[in-house]
């Protein structure tokens, strides 16, 4: 597992890209060209006075190409099978830049409208004759909502608003709990037990989702005072979350079935232990390579550069991400099935659908957000399933910590036997293998 996570690591914080609504670059007359228009961003205003202000490197050259920035106000598909004179003529806001600062007031906007800004110059409709070699135009542009008091100093995009404000609250949550839990917890790690390794398990992932959290408010803090925020908090926001999935994924596939694969071979008399055989290993480890490479794809197909958060699923990887988590719900209801099927004892059978309710939580949140966004308006839905996904998950874990933390139904059972649990680990196996 540690050297998955390296892998993950090096590969996201090496290939992701992460910017905000301070956009930076250079204006390609060729790229203009061969696109009919170069697109340079998209951004959501909402209310009355949003804002869009050009700086240029250099006007004088511009001024020279004819350069112009085009807006267009939900754009159609339709407009790829106009030419490029007609496409270019469609916008709803053509914006001359002549003028190293150039500012474009938005009309007001009845709900959250998604504009798209592409850059045209005197070269963009010419096919016949050859590009002369220009250089680029170095740009920067900035993209401003209204804020509170109707003044356009807000960098968030209206699908974005609000998210801040999560991660804070989020983070609160997570210090009071902390503030609360964290004696008792760490006096039953201290104190080992049947559960020490199922609970290390949790607070790991846990506190994984706590430095997700932390990484993405810091971001987004920085992002709502320049546009730009900080990009590496970002890529590390999603990598955190990222171990943190497939740190549970390996858990629950190991506990479930080791024990599973361990029953045709053992007498039902035996107590039930957490069995690493290597047929449950390679089980285990195969679901985590197949959900961190899917993540990864995720983060690699995304077309804009801007920073996202990979709940969203947007891309075909997302979409098969959705089906691994159900085909994965799907196998871990047939164990716990068979398990509760078998089980006389009832403080068992109670003990496992409690652990079936965080298990299904934690993997089907996703897909049944997803589903259900599509009620929502478009600037609503990735919010949705992010903060959704987030709480669901979180809950889980406390639906999970409670069963193994609490002197409630976990010490009943185990009470009857300090190793009748499929979650406990073997100590003379241990011994064994070391």
């Amino acid at each position: 597992m540690s050297r998955l996570s390296v892998t993950l690591a090096a590969a996201l914080l090496l290939s992701l890209e992460a910017s905000g609504k301070t956009v930076r670059g250079l204006f390609r007359s060729e790229a203009a060209r061969q696109e009919n228009g170069q697109f340079i961003t998209k951004f959501m205003y909402q209310g009355d006075g949003g804002l869009l202000v050009c700086r240029l490197d250099n006007p004088p050259l511009a001024a020279e190409k004819e350069a112009r920035l085009l807006l267009y106000q939900d754009m159609d598909s339709d407009l790829d099978n106009l030419s490029c004179s007609q496409r270019l003529s469609r916008a709803q806001f053509t914006i001359s830049l002549n003028q190293e600062e150039r500012n474009q007031t938005i009309p007001r906007q009845p709900s959250p409208t998604a504009w798209q800004v592409l850059y045209a110059d005197r070269y963009t409709c010419e096919e016949s004759s050859a590009t002369p070699s220009y250089a680029d135009l170095g740009f920067t542009l900035l993209l401003f909502n209204p804020d509170s008091a109707g003044n356009p100093l807000d960098h968030f995009s209206a699908e974005e608003a609000g998210l801040h404000s999560f991660y804070f609250l989020l983070l609160l949550a997570y210090f009071i709990a902390c503030c609360i839990y964290f004696q008792p917890l760490y006096q039953a790690l201290k104190k080992g037990g049947p559960m020490h390794t199922v609970l290390r398990v949790l607070t790991t992932a846990l506190a994984l989702q706590g430095c997700s959290a932390l990484c993405n408010y810091i971001h987004l803090a920085g992002y709502s005072r320049d546009g730009t925020g900080i990009p590496l908090m970002g890529s590390l926001a999603e990598f955190w979350d990222m171990v943190s999935q497939v740190s549970m994924l390996y858990m629950l596939l190991s506990l479930c079935m080791g024990w599973t694969l361990s029953r045709g071979r053992k007498p039902q008399s035996r107590p039930l232990q957490w069995e690493r055989s290597p047929a449950s290993t390679a089980v285990a480890v195969g679901g985590v390579v197949t959900q961190g490479a899917l993540l990864l794809w995720e983060q690699y197909s995304e077309s804009e550069s801007e920073h996202h958060s990979y709940h969203a699923q947007r891309s075909l990887a997302g979409l098969l991400l959705l089906a691994l988590r159900v085909g994965l719900s799907l196998l871990l209801a047939s164990v716990l099935y068979q398990i509760v099927s078998t089980e006389r004892s009832t403080l068992k059978r109670d003990f496992y659908l409690c652990f079936a309710k965080g298990c299904f939580l934690w993997f089907l949140c996703h897909p049944v957000l997803v589903l259900m966004s599509v009620i929502f308006n478009d600037h609503q839905r990735e919010k949705v399933i992010t903060i959704g996904a987030i709480l669901c998950q979180s809950i889980s874990m406390v639906i999970l910590y409670q069963l193994f933390l609490s002197r409630s139904l976990y010490w009943e059972v185990s009470s009857l036997s300090s190793v009748s649990l499929p979650l406990t680990m073997s100590r003379t196996n241990h011994r064994g293998r070391l």
